[in-house]
C-alpha cells in the first residue's frame, strides 16, 4: 500500500505550520487532511506528536491558547486515519483520493460510535487521550 501527500498537500502542510491557515479554512476534511499528510512520513506516535504541535500552534495564533485544543479527540482522529490506510487496497496519490476512498472520515460524528458523548466531551478527555468507551478504534 502506497500513501503519498501530493504537492498540493505539501504545500497546505507548509502553509498550516507557517500560519497562513485561516480558521475558516481549517474544517474536519482539513484536520483529516493534516492528519494523512502527518502519516505519510511519520510513524503513528511522531504523527500524532507532530498534529499536536500544529493544533495548539495554530490555536496560539488564534489567541485561543490551549483551552480549546482536545487531546482524546485529535489522537482518535490519527489512529482512524491511519487505521484505513492500513486497510486501503487501492494506492492513494493525495489526501484527496484517499478521503474520496473514505468518506466516511468526513463524518466528524463517527466517533460517538466510539465514544459515548459524555467520555468524550469530558474534561479529562480534552487533557488526555482516553480510550474509547462503546467500540475500539481498530490498529495494526
Amino acid at each position: 500500500m502506497t500513501h503519498q501527500a501530493s504537492p498540493d498537500d505539501l504545500e497546505f502542510l507548509r502553509r498550516f505550520e507557517a500560519g497562513e491557515v485561516l480558521p475558516d479554512e481549517f474544517d474536519h476534511a482539513a484536520h483529516v487532511r493534516l492528519a494523512y499528510v502527518y502519516l505519510c512520513g511519520h510513524p503513528i506516535e511522531a504523527a500524532a506528536e507532530k498534529m499536536k504541535a500544529s493544533l495548539l500552534a495554530f490555536l496560539a495564533r488564534l489567541g485561543m491558547g490551549e483551552a480549546k485544543y482536545h487531546e482524546t479527540i485529535t489522537r482518535a482522529w490519527v489512529m482512524a486515519v491511519r487505521h484505513f490506510m492500513s486497510e486501503s487496497p487501492d494506492s492513494c496519490p493525495s489526501a484527496a483520493d484517499f478521503m474520496r476512498a473514505h468518506p466516511q472520515l468526513l463524518d466528524s460524528r463517527i466517533m460517538l460510535t466510539h465514544y459515548s458523548a459524555e467520555l468524550l466531551f469530558s474534561p479529562d478527555a480534552r487533557r488526555a487521550f482516553i480510550a474509547p468507551d462503546i467500540q475500539g478504534i481498530p490498529s495494526r
